[in-house]
């Protein structure tokens, strides 16, 4: 079965705000999560790539809005992307007025790029109904165009025992768990992006 491939994969610049962000010229897949849920790891491990998104030992420190250009193969034809790498909520520890700003231009992001087509959300696969989770999903489901889609995506699923995992899948029929150490779930989330984005991809599976 075919699996859409990362062939190339591009830092491309970091932004404060939607005004200082790149042109939209493609289509874009905006990763969001708690801090330290994973951000860098998961889009380093679509993108096979060790050191493409950075990853901070101080949850809350990286506060800037990343793009990297990402090219897909998929059958011999490429398809080009962009990877959007959000600043983590919660934990950050900024001053409130910076919080306050930080939040606004997030809001203001997620909000008003129409160049965005997928949102992922990752949740830690060890505190799958955290409150502030469950908040996220709602906000982003509000105000969600029909030619976007939500996709949760739980991280640091080797971590989990074996009957913590049974659970997760009774309570998210379907979820998409990721394992670093196993690389597993990584092909199933490479194709429900590019479903999403691109609409082929899954006539395989039919």
């Amino acid at each position: 079965m075919s699996i859409p491939r990362i062939i190339d994969a591009t830092f491309v610049k970091s932004a404060q705000s939607i005004r200082d962000s790149v042109p939209e010229t493609m289509s874009e897949v905006v990763f969001l999560g708690r801090s330290n849920v994973g951000k860098s790891s998961t889009i380093n491990g679509l993108t096979e790539r060790k050191n493409l998104a950075k990853s901070s030992a101080t949850p809350g420190k990286t506060q800037l809005i990343n793009f990297f250009d990402i090219r897909y193969r998929y059958r011999d034809t490429d398809y080009p992307l962009r990877f959007v790498d959000l600043p983590g909520f919660g934990f950050a520890k900024v001053s409130k007025s910076l919080k306050e700003t930080w939040q606004k231009n997030l809001t203001e992001f997620i909000t008003h790029r129409t160049a965005i087509r997928v949102f992922i959300h990752l949740r830690d696969a060890r505190h799958p109904h955290a409150a502030i989770d469950n908040e996220v999903e709602d906000y982003i489901r509000s105000f969600l165009r029909p030619d976007q889609r939500y996709i949760p995506v739980f991280t640091k699923g080797d971590k989990l025992k074996q009957k913590e995992r049974a659970k997760l899948k009774r309570d998210f029929p379907g979820a998409i768990v990721l394992s670093n150490l196993k690389k597993s779930g990584y092909d199933r989330l490479h194709k429900e992006i590019f479903y999403a984005v691109f609409g082929v991809g899954k006539e395989e599976e039919a």
